[in-house]
């Protein structure tokens, strides 16, 4: 594998993400767990497969992110690197392990990767999670490009090895997903010949935060925070440059655009810059040293104002006047991401006495192109099932006063024509609980869509309240044997199998259901006449349903077909 080859070069072309796995697999990551999820899926897919060449590495696709934070926290306990990623979203699922963790603390190198997803291009918002290392109070690093990508996660695991806590290190889609040349070290072999166990040394004084515990714990770590402002202070990684009166302060991908953006307008010898990597805690001595150079400064940054916060909060305790100009008084917008041109033509309108000419092709060409929206594949079984259903509450009479919430994944699509079925989504596993809700508030009739990589993150507990408060609604499972939308990582149903994958057991849905006693029936989507009077039979019932519809994704069944030949 191209990934793990080591020649006379030493530099690869690789997507952020790979860098990101190449960095913990030369930092000696013994353990790594996730949920796949765009912008991060590659960092998972990546170690996923080269735990076949690296038998001292283990790695899993757990259930949802809850459950890898909680297996490689586990894993560190016990003295063993360990790395978890997740889209920022999957933050927000894994939260509840992840702020203990940083109570309770590691004896090995711990990396959590979040990686941010700005203009929302496979999300469904746009949360900033710089501010989820405030709210954990751990350490925080920012890459902005493929190369910082592979070095700072390197350095993510020093930091953690050192203070005993979790590192989070933030990427956003275009650092991600971003491809260059970056140099890389070499990968320590002998560690990788042959899977060593840990030893879990037990301190319930410290691994088990009743509240004595955690109110001790909780002073330890801001004693931890502190030793982690010092090496912030002093990051290498951490760039101050002073030239002249006017500033710019930025983090991520945004030092790309800023860089770009001096030269192209030739005022790098008169701007200084504050470029940082470390972003929490905050360096404050570090971005004084550079206010009081500045008398006005541009801060570059994506979505929230969390650098232009801190920069106001050093400048009023310290009686600065430098001023500084981001997103509160409406310099760049807190929605979207950047792009080259936009902060070029910014800091061309507050540093210089021209507007910048906007030397590129526009980025919006929807008045040229035909419309292209996402559609689900010709062949998909889903298409097959909406089919199915839309057809049955017609012949009812209800289709139009149906309420069809829906869940994260490929089916989301039924929002599209001509299906025109998916009414409301929160979240992973949101299409189950709301139903609850829509059944208590309205009379109407209710069709959830869920999938089967959606139903074991976070579909079955609310499964399990709707059983036990007598709600009524059908829950539709879109069993497709795999992940698709995020490219075809294994879910515990599939019983189509590549390979590598083959000595994993198949757990039945339809089994899960049953044992909640829950009216349920399989249906091969694909054999309509078959499927049509099965589904007819539930949709007429005022009660409690699922439907599974199982029949592998159409692009996954060619992927395992040419594994096996």
């Amino acid at each position: 594998m191209h990934f793990l080859l080591e020649g006379e070069s030493i530099t690869k072309f690789l997507l952020g993400n790979e860098a990101i796995a190449r960095g913990a697999i030369e930092s000696g990551v013994r353990v790594g767990a996730a949920y796949p999820g765009t912008p991060s899926s590659e960092i998972a897919n990546t170690l996923f497969e080269v735990q076949k060449d690296l038998k001292g590495f283990y790695f899993e696709f757990s259930v949802n992110e809850k459950v890898a934070m909680e297996v490689v926290g586990s894993a560190s306990a016990s003295g063993l690197k360990a790395i978890t990623c997740m889209k920022h979203v999957g933050l927000n699922v894994a939260s509840d392990a992840f702020m203990s963790l940083a109570y309770i603390g590691t004896r090995a190198g711990l990396v959590v990767v979040t990686a941010d997803d700005p203009s929302c291009h496979s999300s469904q918002n746009e949360q900033d999670n710089r501010y989820y290392a405030r709210l954990a109070q751990v350490p925080m690093l920012e890459p902005s490009d493929p190369q910082t990508a592979y070095s700072l996660t390197k350095k993510a695991f020093e930091i953690s090895e050192k203070l005993e806590i979790p590192v989070l290190l933030r990427t956003t889609t275009r650092v991600s997903h971003a491809r260059a040349g970056v140099k890389v070290g070499s990968i320590p072999w002998k560690e990788y010949e042959k899977f060593k166990k840990g030893f879990f040394k037990k301190e319930p004084m410290r691994f088990v935060p009743v509240p004595a515990v955690a109110r001790k714990r909780h002073q330890i770590l801001l004693e931890k925070l502190n030793e982690a402002k010092a090496i912030a202070e002093n990051f290498p990684e951490n760039k101050l440059i002073i030239k002249g009166k006017k500033g710019i302060c930025a983090s991520g991908v945004s030092v790309n655009y800023v860089l770009d953006a001096i030269e192209e307008l030739g005022i790098e010898e008169e701007v200084s810059l504050l470029l940082l990597s470390f972003t929490h805690p905050f360096p404050e001595e570090l971005a004084k040293s550079f206010l009081k150079e500045v008398e006005e400064c541009i801060v570059v940054e994506e979505l929230e104002p969390y650098l232009e916060e801190n920069l106001k909060v050093i400048a009023y305790e310290n009686g600065l006047k430098t001023k500084i100009y981001g997103k509160k008084e409406g310099t760049f917008s807190r929605c979207l991401e950047f792009n080259p041109a936009e902060v070029k033509a910014k800091i061309a309108e507050r540093f210089t006495s021209k507007k910048s000419i906007i030397e590129v092709p526009p980025f919006n060409f929807e008045d040229k192109l035909p419309k292209r929206p996402p559609v689900l594949c010709t062949g998909c079984p889903h298409r097959e099932t909406y089919t199915i259903v839309k057809e049955i509450l017609k012949e009812l009479g209800i289709e139009e006063k149906t309420i069809y919430p829906t869940d994260i994944g490929c089916y989301t699509l039924g929002i599209m024509p001509p299906f025109n079925m998916a009414d409301y989504l929160l979240c992973m596993g949101s299409s189950v609980g709301t139903s609850c809700g829509f059944d208590v508030a309205t009379d109407q009739k209710v069709v959830a869509f869920i999938g089967d990589s959606t139903f074991f993150h976070a579909g079955i507990p609310p499964l399990v309240n709707a059983k036990y408060n007598n709600h009524n609604f059908t829950l539709v499972v879109l069993d497709n044997d795999t992940t698709a939308m995020t490219g075809h990582q294994p879910v515990p149903s599939q019983e189509l199998k590549t390979p590598d994958l083959e000595n994993k057991p198949t757990i039945s849905i339809k089994k899960i259901v049953e044992a909640l006693d829950i009216p349920c029936v399989e249906i091969n989507p694909y054999k309509k006449e078959e499927a049509k009077p099965l589904v007819k039979e539930l949709l007429q019932k005022n009660t409690l349903s699922v439907i599974i519809a199982k029949a592998p994704c159409i692009l996954y069944r060619k992927k395992v077909a040419k594994t096996k030949t």
